[in-house]
């Protein structure tokens, strides 16, 4: 018994898609392969960097700091005031 048109064209859709599938697991594997073994990722060590860093950041542009700066004053030189 011939096969449809139809039936060809979804058999060929079918094996197109298995074949995307093979070829994403295989993509996989080979990323999971090439990560280095051994590392592991200390979250917490992580975080405490990123917490240092931004630590550092806040104190070279002088962000948080105790000492309250008018913002007139910041954005017109010699901390000279425009009449409101």
């Amino acid at each position: 018994m011939p096969r449809g048109r139809s039936t060809f064209s979804k058999r060929q859709k079918e094996q197109a898609r298995q074949q995307k599938q093979r070829d994403k697991n295989e993509r996989k594997t080979q990323r999971k392969q090439d990560q280095p073994e051994g590392v592991v990722v200390d979250e917490a060590e992580e975080l405490r960097q990123m917490r240092e860093h931004a630590a550092e950041q806040a104190a070279l542009f002088g962000i948080g700091s105790d000492d309250e700066t008018d913002a007139a004053e910041l954005l017109i030189p010699d901390g000279k005031r425009a009449d409101h």
